[in-house]
């Protein structure tokens, strides 16, 4: 499989991974309700894993009260445990979770981690691989909330820096400390290298 994108491509739709917690600190929702707020204010459809706790939750809630619009994707196992989200502008509903992180990479046109455990770090994760390996080449944006990642990004440029991964690969994603510039960022919609394999092993 292989997800291409048209250069220049407008930001209609972007995928955002985030944590279904609802024990977090309120700075974290607090980011989540303001990027919510601005994918209505800007007409951007929000993808996300279709739940209706945690960030994940507060997301949607605050796309569709400013009368935005939010595609969920959710496995029916957790649909039948009651966490789907019940006010979403459309519910799809996967056999499992691998085609559910499909759908979620494809029917955006970028994506934004926000902070998660260990469910959003595989997201994050599994999407910044395939985008090494010319799987995906959209942009991905990382959103630092009170420095959450900065001990995951720290990690990546010493695999960088002691050779684990090439120096290109940095580039794969970028980094912001608010929605706003998570936004700015993902619009430059800078398309990833033609040809990844080239550099994709060391």
């Amino acid at each position: 499989m292989k997800f291409m994108e048209i250069k220049n491509q407008s930001v209609r739709a972007v995928t955002v991974y985030a944590s279904s917690s609802s024990q977090i600190a309120p700075v974290y929702f607090e980011a989540a309700r303001t990027l919510g707020k601005l994918f209505a204010e800007k007409k951007i459809i929000c993808i996300n894993g279709g739940g209706n706790k945690g960030l994940m939750g507060a997301v949607s809630d605050a796309v569709l009260e400013y009368g935005g619009e939010v595609v969920g994707i959710i496995p029916q196992f957790m649909l039948e445990q009651g966490w789907g989200h019940e006010r979403l502008t459309e519910q799809i509903i996967t056999s499992g979770m691998h085609e559910r992180k499909q759908l979620l990479a494809e029917k955006a046109d970028a994506c934004i981690a926000l902070p998660g455990g260990i469910g959003t770090l595989d997201e994050l994760m599994e999407i910044i691989t395939w985008k090494q390996l010319g799987l995906y080449v959209k942009p991905i944006a990382i959103l630092n909330t009170n420095d959450y990642y900065s001990n995951l990004l720290e990690m990546l440029a010493r695999a960088q820096h002691e050779k684990f991964m090439h120096e290109k690969h940095t580039s794969m994603w970028t980094v912001a400390h608010t929605p706003e510039e998570a936004i700015r960022k993902i619009k430059k919609n800078r398309v990833w290298e033609e040809h990844p394999l080239e550099f994709a092993a060391l």
